[in-house]
């Protein structure tokens, strides 16, 4: 009799293990409040703040058990925001976070609108380039978790360290290199501009733009038209809609790009993640890195016109 309980036992965990892993694939991309609040107790994910640790931020109240992972820890240098952090400095990071490749991990920003759901789509697309398996970003960030009646913490959490090792992968990675070969008709893929007409036409850039213009042959497609006019972006149904209304899913590759991979990551995430299609590619340095290498670009205005844009983007 004890023998036969215990197999019972065992063969109930087995089946508990075996429903989890069914449910884990499912995990994300998106997770709603009532979602992470469910599945917290049962599935103990890692929750990454990437909002400043200040007051203004992580030490003004978080989700309880969340760690501080500020955006800042994600991104290149001020002269290049969106370079990639280099492979060793990424594994720092990650283990400093606690992060595994099989635990599963949700991202939680402010949620205050389109803009800052892009960092949260660059952190998403950096963890899943790193190898983390089970990525969600929790929709509408803190401000949705406190609209929901969820409450704070302040007390800070100290992630027990892990021992990822990141080797980043180039499946969802565009290289300058490979932008070249597309815009010298080397390779074919479409050159998606995630940033507002005014970036695309060349009537303003980034401060750290050598100067205004986009990709040649570029089309531009702008990160907000995935949002209602709200911090929260559509659902999966939506944005397979919306990519085939704009013909987005008949294209062999897609190259997503803005000014520094922050925008840009917003149309990756909604185009691969949401709408499920296949070989989209972010390309982290973008315009400013781009422009400061010295390549071809398209829209450039003339010079008195580009000095006056130089100006005001600084101002």
């Amino acid at each position: 009799m004890k023998h036969f309980a215990l197999a019972t036992v065992a063969a109930a965990l087995s089946l508990q293990t075996a429903v989890f892993a069914q449910e884990s694939t499912d995990f994300g991309p998106l997770i709603s409040v009532q979602d992470l609040v469910a599945i917290q107790a049962e599935v103990d994910p890692l929750v990454i703040d990437i909002r400043a640790a200040n007051e203004d931020g992580y030490a003004g109240g978080h989700i309880a058990g969340a760690v501080s992972a500020p955006y800042g820890l994600f991104r290149g240098p001020a002269e290049n925001p969106g370079e990639l952090v280099p492979e060793d400095k990424l594994t720092e990071v990650l283990r400093s976070l606690g992060v595994t490749t099989d635990r599963p991990t949700v991202v939680v920003h402010q949620g205050s609108n389109e803009t800052d759901f892009g960092a949260a789509a660059r952190v998403y697309w950096t963890l899943k380039s790193s190898g983390v398996s089970q990525l969600a970003i929790l929709n509408g960030g803190i401000n949705a978790w406190t609209e929901a009646g969820e409450a704070l913490e302040k007390t800070t959490v100290t992630p027990t360290p892990s021992d990822i090792t990141v080797s980043f992968s180039d499946q969802w990675l565009a290289t300058s290199d490979e932008v070249l070969a597309v815009v010298n008709g080397e390779q074919n893929a479409l050159l998606l501009d995630a940033r507002p007409e005014e970036f695309w036409s060349g009537q303003t850039s980034h401060a750290a733009a050598a100067k205004p213009g986009t990709l040649p042959q570029s089309k531009y497609f702008t990160h907000s038209t995935w949002f209602g006019g709200g911090p929260v972006i559509v659902d999966a149904d939506a944005a397979r809609d919306l990519a085939a209304q704009q013909g987005f899913t008949d294209e062999s590759e897609i190259v997503s790009f803005c000014n520094t991979g922050h925008w840009a990551a917003t149309n990756w995430f909604a185009l691969s993640e949401l709408a499920g299609i296949e070989n989209v590619k972010l390309y982290p340095e973008s315009m400013v890195g781009w422009s400061n290498k010295g390549y071809e670009m398209a829209n450039v205005p003339g010079l008195l016109q580009n000095l006056w844009t130089q100006i005001k983007s600084v101002f």
